[in-house]
Order: structure tokens, then C-alpha cells, then sequence
């Protein structure tokens, strides 16, 4: 027997004003949510924080409407989540495992508000248990919550466009409001959207009063942060263009070999199929748009030289879509599942093994993980660096280690050394990277500072009388991240007041 809305188990649904809609797959898709809380609760703290983590604790403990770089509900989900169960990397990470979870559920909804019975709405939700979710669910990241908005917002448009109450617009508006506080995507998707609306239809949809208010509650619910945003000159305009110089070109050569390993290639086939279905299936002529979509946001990803896995929530819709074709396609043939089946379980092992820290860290450095996931190599070796810098800092004369300062190139390593130097009495440590250099410079009084991360000798030659490496940072298992091999300095004398010297340290990505 086929899947589909006709022959899968049924009722009528509340919220699209009587329309039959294939009954909720709970048991499957809760035990998928049950086995992914379990999975990366079991891997939380098996490495240490990643960078971007440390620098959320930072931004936390300083509360503002927004930041150079980002929205600030990321940061105050990580000071929350560890005010209330302790300062601790599980702690940290608990809003990523319940974001992860949300994820399955709403998956398997949009595949289920798409016309997908049991069997697809199961499928999709295993698709959180794919690479790059993988990642978000693992490490609090801002993509952990934006794979919630994206997911909400896509699921209200689907309602509407599929018959339902067009009252979903405002659902839609004020998640998209409440988003602009995490991060600005999911002004991509809108505009993707808008796009495939005048490209395939439903057009008579943007002259709907309902989607206009839900315009209007999505800004007036984010204009806090859009006013921060106006009110600093745009500073996530300026971080826009720094990783566009920075990152740029490294990005357009990823881009396509990225999107075929978001959901890891195993999935790849079922969302192509989605996106087909999607374009060419009389039965989603409503919601075509979102076929669409994707594309547009792809070619706007590019344009801009964004991050190849900006295009993540663009993925939710397809890769629902698919399932439903795919479980279509296996009725009545069982050669087919074992083949689905194989490469579904394929792709979970791959990921995780990926995605998670399921190696032990001592071989990690031995396969080529860290070279396929950054997040992995970047939360290898904080604890032994901030040891280093330790004994740098005991090294120094008695007298001169009294005033003297910290200062690193990157906010990891100011993050990791705020996070563990209390330990070993190291003083704060200043960083001019993003967000922190607006937490000022050091005082005037600083003539000996520590110097972490920079490789640049001529930077600091020009700014101090005199400095030496004194060391170098070691993870001490072998894995090529940033900060390996960076050297340790000690300089002295600046050569001008600091409040004149501290904007040479700025910089943005």
C-alpha cells in the first residue's frame, strides 16, 4: 500500500479549518527524540568547550540588546542555562540538546502537515540525527536555535498555503521576531519565499492582510535589536564584510561540496527527491514556493559569500518533502527498504562518528575528523593551553607579575583563559577581537603583558620596546587547531597610553 494522505490513518484537523491530515507518528518519532537526548547527553562534555561557546560565556556575563556580531539570545541562553545548573560545559550546552530535540518533532510535523503519514514523519525526524544537526544539537551554537525558528516558520507557511487559517502568518511573524534576537537568516528565508510566491504562486497570498501583520509583528517584536543594529551603524554589516574578506573565497569553493554533507550523503538522494517533488507534484502545487526557496537562497548565500551551511534551514521542507516520495517509493518493495534502511543506518553511524566526540581525544588527532569538522578540532586542548600560558605567567619576576596583563588574539583563547585561569590566579585577559574589544583596554598602568596568539612579530615589535616568546601553545595530542604551535610572548613598555594603542588590537571574524 502507498503512502499518502488518502491511505495513511487520518482525522481532521483542527488547525487547517477541517482539512484531513494524517495522524501524528508519536511513538516513532518521540523514540528518535528519546534516542537523540540520550546520545548527546552521553557525548556533552567527552572533549571541552568549543571556542564559540567560550566567547558566548564572555558576551553572557555582559547582557546587551546586541552585539558587533551577533543577536544576543545565544549568549543569554548560555548564561541562563549555567546560572541555573552550574558552570559547566553539559550546563552550557543543554539549550543545543533541547533545540536538537524540538527539531525532530517539528521535522516530523512538516513532513506530516505535507500530507506524510508514519512512515515518512518517522523518517523524517531520524534526519536530525544527520551531520550538521548533529553539530548544532551537540555545541551551542546559533545555528541550534535557528534550526528551531527556521522549522516553526516553515511549518506556519506550510499550514497557510495548504488551506489552513491564514492566522499562521502571525504564528510565522512573531516566531520570525523572536528569531531576529538569535540571528538575522531567517530574513533569507522571507525574502526566498516572497521570491517563489511571485515566481510559482500562490501570488494572491503576499496581498493577504493576515502575512502583512505578520510583517508587522515580526518587527515590531525585533525592533529592539533592529534599533541596536541602527543606533551602532550596522556593526553585523561591517562582521558581514570582514567574513566575506576573510572567509569569502574559501566559502564559494566549499559551498556545493557542504550542501551535499549537511545531512550527510546518505540523505542526500530523499531531499533531491524532495526538491523535485516539491517543483514537479501536482499534489504541492500550494506550497511550490518552498521548492523554490532553496535555491534562491543558495544563489544568495553565494552572492554574499556566506557560510556554506547558512542554507541549513532552507533543507527542512525538501528533505520532509522527500520522505514522503521516498516511502512511496519503497511500498511493496522490500529490496528497496533494505536499501533505504542501509543507507540511513550508514548515515547515522557516519555522522555521529563526525559530528560527536565519540573518539578518544589522544587518537582524534590521527584521522582526518578534525580536518572535516571544525567544531571537533576546536574543542581539543583549552585546559592545557591556559596551563601554558600559566607558566608563562608564574615565570615572570614577582614584582612584574603583580600589574602585569593578558591579552589574546582570538576570543577563544580569551574565553578559555577567563573560564580556567582563576585556577592558577591569572589576571582577566583582554582581547580586541569582536565584542570584546569594546570591553576596554587594559589599564594604564600594565607595562609587562603576556601576549597569546599572535603570530605577527612586526604588530607587536611596532608597539612595544621589546618582546619574547617565552613559549608556545601545545594540545599535547597532536591536533592541528588554531592555536597549536602559537607562540607566547612577554612585551614591555608600551610605546604609547593604552586608550591610544588598544584600536591597533581591533579586529573583525
Amino acid at each position: 500500500m502507498t503512502e499518502s494522505t488518502v491511505h495513511a490513518p487520518t482525522r481532521v484537523d483542527p488547525v487547517t479549518t477541517g482539512t484531513a491530515a494524517p495522524l501524528f507518528a508519536w511513538r516513532p518519532v518521540a523514540a528518535v527524540a528519546v534516542g537523540l537526548a540520550a546520545l548527546l547527553a552521553a557525548t556533552s562534555t567527552r572533549y571541552d568547550y568549543h571556542r564559540d561557546e567560550l566567547y558566548f560565556r564572555e558576551l553572557g556575563a555582559h547582557p546587551a540588546w546586541g552585539y558587533v556580531d551577533q543577536p544576543p539570545l545565544t549568549p543569554l541562553l548560555a548564561r541562563a542555562s549555567t546560572a541555573v545548573f552550574g558552570d559547566s560545559v553539559w550546563a552550557l550546552r543543554l539549550p543545543a540538546l533541547l533545540s536538537a530535540v524540538a527539531a525532530v518533532f517539528l521535522l516530523a510535523l512538516i513532513a506530516r502537515a505535507l500530507g506524510g503519514g508514519r512512515g515518512a514523519q518517522a523518517l523524517a525526524a531520524v534526519g536530525v540525527v544527520s551531520v550538521f544537526p548533529l553539530i548544532s544539537g551537540h555545541i551551542l551554537l546559533t545555528s541550534s536555535v535557528d534550526l528551531v525558528v527556521w522549522a516553526v516558520v516553515i511549518l506556519c507557511v506550510i499550514r497557510v498555503l495548504r488551506g489552513g487559517h491564514p492566522r499562521w502568518w502571525l504564528a510565522a511573524g512573531l516566531v520570525t521576531g523572536l528569531g531576529l534576537y538569535n540571528k538575522h537568516l531567517i530574513v533569507l528565508m522571507l525574502l526566498a519565499l516572497a521570491v517563489g510566491l511571485l515566481l510559482v504562486g500562490p501570488r494572491r497570498v503576499l496581498l493577504s492582510g493576515w502575512l502583512w501583520a505578520g510583517v508587522a509583528i515580526a518587527l515590531l517584536v525585533g525592533s529592539p535589536n533592529l534599533v541596536y543594529q541602527v543606533s551602532h551603524d550596522w556593526p553585523q554589516l561591517q562582521m558581514a564584510r570582514a567574513i566575506q574578506r576573510n572567509k569569502g573565497d574559501d566559502a564559494r569553493v566549499m559551498f556545493v561540496p557542504l550542501q551535499l554533507v549537511l545531512l550527510g550523503l546518505g540523505l542526500v538522494p530523499i531531499w533531491v527527491a524532495g526538491l523535485v517533488s516539491l517543483l514537479r507534484n501536482p499534489a504541492l502545487r500550494a506550497v511550490r514556493a518552498l521548492g523554490v526557496a532553496y535555491p534562491v537562497i543558495c544563489v544568495l548565500v553565494l552572492g554574499t559569500a556566506g557560510q556554506p551551511y547558512y542554507t541549513m534551514g532552507a533543507l527542512l521542507a525538501p528533505y520532509a518533502a522527500g520522505c514522503i516520495a521516498t516511502v512511496r517509493w519503497l511500498s511493496g518493495r522490500p529490496a528497496r527498504r533494505a536499501w533505504v534502511a542501509a543507507a540511513v543506518v550508514f548515515n547515522i553511524a557516519c555522522s555521529v562518528v563526525i559530528a560527536l566526540p565519540v573518539l578518544p581525544v589522544g587518537v582524534l588527532g590521527k584521522t582526518p575528523i578534525p580536518a572535516m569538522n571544525q567544531t571537533a578540532r576546536d574543542q581539543v586542548g583549552w585546559q592545557m593551553y591556559v596551563r601554558q600560558v600559566a607558566d608563562a605567567y608564574r615565570a615572570l619576576p614577582a614584582g612584574e607579575r603583580a600589574g602585569a596583563v593578558i591579552i589574546a588574539a582570538n576570543y577563544g583563547e580569551a574565553g578559555a583563559l577567563n573560564r580556567y585561569g582563576g585556577r592558577y590566579g591569572l589576571p582577566h585577559t583582554y582581547s580586541g577581537h569582536n565584542e570584546l574589544y569594546y570591553e576596554g583596554a587594559p589599564p594604564a598602568t600594565a607595562n609587562a603583558v603576556l601576549v597569546v596568539g599572535y603570530r605577527m612579530d612586526a604588530f607587536l615589535d611596532a608597539r612595544f620596546g621589546s618582546c619574547r616568546q617565552v613559549g608556545h601553545l601545545d594540545n599535547g595530542v597532536g591536533v592541528d587547531n588554531e592555536e597549536q604551535g602559537i607562540p607566547i610572548r612577554v612585551c614591555r613598555d608600551p610605546r604609547a597610553p593604552w586608550p591610544r594603542l588598544w584600536p591597533a588590537f581591533q579586529h573583525f571574524d
